[in-house]
């Protein structure tokens, strides 16, 4: 199956969500509210989550969403939820037809908080399932920085289409990898489908961009590559990173950015090894952390697995159960990466 018209609505829906991000960012308080496990969630998650599973609904009535977010806060908040629904109605393409593939706006606010709520699958291993995180790395959206809205599909707990919308990295692939942001000729759209390769586009206000195919670079010499990590320590061990980096010979600073933007850069050569490393037993990645640039990182020509050399298994509900950490790297050196992470992890 080409899956042509899961990547297209994808594509459009991410975009039309990367809108919303940027006015939110640009223009509103962001409105953050802490959630269970005290992480924050913007009235832009919100809004994003329920453009893109409005255009789900529209055009894939019978696929279950994993969502990041749910309603119940909005619910108890009258007048975010109205704040919230006044940028949603706002945040359209300028491109009529593309608009109208989305199922155009969505149309009052019970609709909206329906959407948000619509993201409740508990994920598994049968059926067409969509992994979607409305604003990936948010406290990295919050300051300014990196972050991602990603979306990908999975089918029988395989990921067949992976998208993440980059507002704040460089359109060009070729630019040197660098936690800066902002300025002109920002924002990009990432892609790949199972089997056919990966692409990168710039983001636009209206149609889709054309694309081009992004590979990740050759490593012949791992002391000379380039590792991304997480920002939040929380995230991930920086100093089980550092002694990985000092074994690997590699005395380049790493670049820290939040999201997964740190796959989208890898992917196009930008930057060559990212690795988030368990911080405690217990943590179980989410799979809307990972679904859309696991595959992303594959389709490019990388390799991806857990600390433990296994790939990712996204067939299980709505978290990584069966893995610990990422190990994302060009094929020809991630062997090579993984025996140190095995080394340097195996000695606590």
């Amino acid at each position: 199956m080409s899956y042509t018209h899961e990547l297209d609505i994808a594509l459009l829906a991410v975009q039309r969500a990367t809108l919303l991000t940027q006015k939110v960012f640009h223009n509103n308080a962001k409105g953050t509210l802490s959630k269970d496990d005290h992480s924050p969630v913007t009235i832009g998650d919100f809004g994003a989550q329920a453009l893109i599973i409005s255009a789900l609904r529209h055009n894939f009535p019978n696929d279950e969403i994993v969502g990041e977010e749910e309603a119940s806060s909005l619910r108890d908040n009258p007048s975010l939820a109205e704040q919230i629904f006044a940028l949603v109605k706002e945040s359209k393409l300028d491109d009529s037809s593309a608009e109208g593939q989305l199922g155009g706006p969505i149309k009052d606010l019970d609709a909206m908080l329906a959407a948000i709520d619509a993201g409740n699958s508990s994920g598994g291993s049968k059926g067409r399932i969509w992994a979607l995180d409305p604003v990936d790395g948010t406290k990295g959206f919050l300051r300014g920085g990196q972050y991602a809205v990603c979306l990908a599909l999975m089918v029988d707990g395989d990921v067949k289409v992976g998208v993440l919308g980059c507002p704040n990295l460089p359109i060009d692939d070729a630019a040197p990898i660098s936690a800066d942001v902002g300025g002109e000729g920002k924002g990009v759209l990432f892609s790949a489908v199972q089997g056919q390769g990966a692409t990168s586009r710039p983001l636009t206000r209206g149609a889709l961009a054309p694309a081009k195919t992004i590979t990740m670079k050759e490593v012949d010499d791992i002391t000379q590559a380039t590792f991304c990590e997480s920002v939040e320590a929380g995230h991930s061990s920086h100093g089980d990173q550092a002694e990985i980096a000092e074994r690997l010979g590699i005395t380049k600073e790493s670049v820290r950015m939040d999201s997964q933007a740190k796959y989208g850069s890898i992917a196009r050569g930008a930057g060559d090894l990212y690795l988030r490393l368990p911080v405690r037993k217990d943590y179980e990645e989410k799979i809307w952390d990972h679904a859309a640039g696991d595959l992303i990182v594959r389709e490019a020509g990388g390799e991806v697995t857990d600390a433990e050399g296994k790939r990712l298994d996204f067939s299980i509900g709505r978290t990584l159960k069966r893995n610990k950490g990422v190990v994302a790297a060009p094929r020809g050196v991630h062997g090579k990466v993984l025996e140190v992470v095995k080394e340097v992890l195996g000695n606590k």
